[in-house]
């Protein structure tokens, strides 16, 4: 684990990664966004019809689409260049759809107070400097916007977790090692190299949310519905321990 690594090396690997990730995601994102993410961030957002909403590092653009599709504007940006120029293809010319590059730690190229929503799916844990990127998030949304994302869970994926296992791989139960370190490490995903990912603890997330002024109104621990389970038996397994957690915050 090197200190020095930031979000320019991030943004590096995840450009390079881009095709390959984009050729796993459906119209409802991949499997885990399928059965975990998507019914939370839209159990939170409600209705969207009319709505401003930014899209904080877009990827492939699929929740884009699904918001337009509901009724948003949306503005998408994403610090992938490849990302981007994906997500624009797969766009439909009709969907009310506006894709740019940018890093969320500094969307200087948005107008305060311009969005009612905003929704980062899956994101801050790729920046290196998430004060920056919160205190972009409050600037840009009106006055009483709604600030949603979705994170690796921070208390049970840490540098140092993955599961137990017998000699003949059961998996005997998930283990967590330096909660407390915080800081870049690599996670095997990826082609050529393994993506980069910035581990906080759970007190410095809702902390510096606090500090930047967000009101905390919800939080999601996300587990797959019944209906989920019937089409992917073998996600049983996370009723054992929670992959991510999902934020509702209020400017």
């Amino acid at each position: 684990m090197s200190q020095s690594m930031g979000t320019e090396e991030a943004i590096k690997r995840w450009d390079n990664f881009a095709e390959n990730y984009s050729e796993n995601h459906t119209e409802q994102g991949d499997l885990h966004k399928e059965i975990f993410l998507n019914p939370a961030l839209f159990s939170l957002m409600g209705n969207v019809k009319n709505k401003k909403v930014l899209d904080a590092g877009c990827g492939e653009g699929y929740l884009s689409r699904i918001l337009s599709k509901r009724g948003a504007a949306v503005t998408a940006v994403d610090y992938s260049p490849t990302m981007i120029e994906i997500a624009k293809e797969r766009t439909p010319k009709e969907l009310n759809v506006h894709y740019s590059h940018g890093n969320c730690e500094d969307l200087h190229q948005l107008e305060d107070k311009s969005f009612d929503f905003i929704v980062s799916n899956m994101v801050i844990q790729d920046l290196a400097d998430h004060e920056k990127a919160f205190r972009t998030m409050y600037r840009l949304l009106a006055d009483k916007g709604i600030f949603i994302f979705s994170i690796l869970h921070p208390c049970f994926v840490t540098p140092e977790s993955g599961w137990e296992r017998t000699e003949n791989g059961e998996k005997l139960h998930w283990n967590v090692d330096k909660y407390f370190y915080e800081g870049v490490y690599e996670q095997p995903l990826g082609d050529k190299e393994n993506m980069l990912l910035f581990h906080r603890t759970l007190t410095t997330y809702i902390n510096t949310l606090i500090h930047t002024g967000f009101v905390l109104e919800s939080i999601i621990e996300p587990q797959p519905s019944k209906d989920m389970l019937k089409k992917y038996p073998s996600f049983g397994e996370d009723f054992r321990c929670p992959d991510f957690i999902v934020f509702k915050l209020r400017k």
